[in-house]
């Protein structure tokens, strides 16, 4: 089965609406779905609820959708280096869901999974846990999280063959295959695509079984997110 779409905005047409729950894959600006968040603001669709570590910086990644007023609800784990996140946030314009890196990591694996809710201790005596339920095991209390289930996942992958397998390049692995297994469609964009069976079983990071549709970015751009540098002895 050919998965490839001709363009980023092919692979989300019939697919994203307004009101979804998104996932997007990455963490900063390492492995970030760059063409799938430019089609998606193109699309125009709105209201939407974004799942993501972070929400890029401005006038990049995910912050592109929220210069243009896309997302009404962020559910991260970090919001830092977003200038228009802040002053929205502040503003009382955007809904946030502040969530523990890991938790969040966990509330995507357990929607891939299929178990519904879990129990942490993260969290625990703060304000991550108002409003949720609290239980003790062992003499010790934890909170409960649900699993999230995402309408539309939006990942990155270095490698896909025509089938949907990916391999992912070192780090910008990160959240996105829990992110794919737990969106009800999943689109991938990579670098290049190869024939089915290209890719080694041993190399194959996610099967293809998760991935619904693929388009080809062969030269994103990559962003550094922040870049510090230092003088070095010769």
């Amino acid at each position: 089965m050919n998965k490839v779409y001709p363009s980023a905005a092919e692979a989300l047409k019939g697919v994203v609406a307004d009101g979804q729950l998104l996932a997007v894959g990455g963490f900063g600006l390492c492995g970030i779905p760059e063409a799938l968040i430019d089609a998606l603001r193109d699309s125009g669709v709105k209201n939407l609820t974004a799942i993501s570590n972070n929400a890029g910086v401005d006038g990049f990644g995910l912050g592109k959708l929220l210069e243009t007023r896309q997302i009404k609800k962020m559910i991260s784990s970090y919001v830092g280096e977003n200038k228009e996140f802040e002053r929205q946030y502040l503003a009382g314009e955007l809904e946030l869901e502040f969530t523990p890196q890991g938790t969040l990591a966990e509330k995507l694996r357990a929607g891939g999974a299929g178990i519904p809710a879990f129990f942490t201790k993260t969290g625990v005596g703060t304000l991550v846990a108002e409003g949720k339920e609290l239980r003790e095991f062992n003499g010790e209390t934890y909170v409960m999280e649900h699993a999230l289930l995402p309408d539309v996942a939006l990942i990155k992958a270095d490698v896909a063959d025509r089938s949907g397998n990916l391999r992912f390049n070192l780090t910008a692995r990160n959240f996105n295959p829990a992110a794919a297994m737990a969106g009800k469609v999943c689109i991938v964009e990579v670098e290049r695509v190869v024939a089915s069976g290209e890719i080694a079983p041993d190399d194959v990071h996610l099967p293809g079984i998760y991935v619904h549709r693929i388009v080809v970015n062969p030269t994103p751009e990559k962003r550094i997110e922040k870049r510090t540098t230092r003088d070095r002895k010769v």
